[in-house]
């Protein structure tokens, strides 16, 4: 491997980076935008282990606080197209379901390819916003906990709790 790119893995496995490139990840992958953050938040706490809690809380900040804007371009998406219809509400009947269930829906956030585009059809359904991001917090939190103790536990280096 080359030179630099074994400089910069070092650097970005430093704790005061690491942590901050863990949310930088988490962040911008609970968009919509396709890039998943478990391969980060892996790689810091395979070679840290000790910052195995810091970073699954800083992953989870980052993708609850990702999610969030989810919500937010969700919200805004209804709104501005509301006003293009002049005050005609914009209804899917396909989110039915969604609705019967309110807010936990965002526990579902975690879920790969479906999760980000619920935040966002949260938003969209007028969900009640403090509710639905302790409810993705929740989900990410869980989905963190589960594939990083589940990767450590397959690639052994011992789980540091």
């Amino acid at each position: 491997m080359p030179a630099w790119i074994v400089s910069l893995l070092h650097t970005l496995a430093l704790p005061e980076v690491g942590l901050s490139t863990v949310f930088l990840v988490a962040f911008v992958s609970a968009t919509l935008l396709p890039l998943g953050s478990e391969p980060a938040v892996f790689a810091l706490i395979k070679l840290n282990p000790e910052l195995f809690w810091p970073t699954i809380l800083v992953a989870t900040a980052g993708n609850t606080l990702g999610g969030a804007v989810s919500w937010w371009m969700g919200y805004g998406a209804h709104r501005v197209v509301d006003k293009a219809r002049h005050g005609h509400p914009t209804h899917v009947r396909v989110l039915d379901w969604l609705e019967r269930f309110g807010p936990k829906t965002c526990l579902l956030s975690w879920l790969p390819g479906v999760g980000d585009p619920i935040c966002a059809v949260a938003g969209w359904l007028r969900f009640p916003f403090w509710p639905c991001l302790g409810y993705m917090a929740i989900g990410k939190f869980a989905r963190y906990f589960t594939i990083t103790a589940g990767l450590l536990w397959v690639f052994p280096g011992g789980l540091p709790f």
